[in-house]
């Protein structure tokens, strides 16, 4: 019988000096590669975050779009007010005598329209 040891292929025989250097060698790109993934995705991560597309520019562009659609509902209201007026006008004849002596001060004959100034604000002392 032969022992475990007497078999060539099991026994650790000295690497040639080329076979190191090939270790070494390959051990060296993959440190290298591991350090240029890592830095690559630190690259990636910092435009992921602060990029003109990234995450902040993005919280800005929800803000700016909630803003403007509170501005939408404002005006959609303000909008639907000002068509019911229209038709309150359109259709209802004391309203439309209402807005023309209102903004134009038209008078019936025989009316007169006393108009009466607005109280001015005092007069501030000058400072010396």
């Amino acid at each position: 019988m032969k022992k475990s040891s007497d078999n060539p292929t099991q026994q650790k025989l000295p690497l040639p000096a080329a076979s190191k250097a090939a270790s070494v060698a390959y051990r060296l790109r993959r440190r290298f590669a591991t350090i240029a993934a890592i830095v690559v995705s630190l690259f990636f991560g910092y435009h992921v975050i602060f990029g003109e597309n990234g995450l902040t520019a993005y919280q800005q562009k929800r803000s700016e779009d909630r803003t403007l659609q509170h501005q939408i509902q404002e005006l959609q209201a303000e909008n639907t007010r000002l068509q019911g007026h229209v038709e309150h006008l359109k259709n209802d004849p004391d309203a439309i005598e209402h807005e023309a002596r209102e903004r134009l001060h038209y008078t019936r004959p025989g009316e007169v329209i006393y108009t009466l100034n607005e109280p001015t604000a005092p007069a501030t002392p000058a400072h010396k």
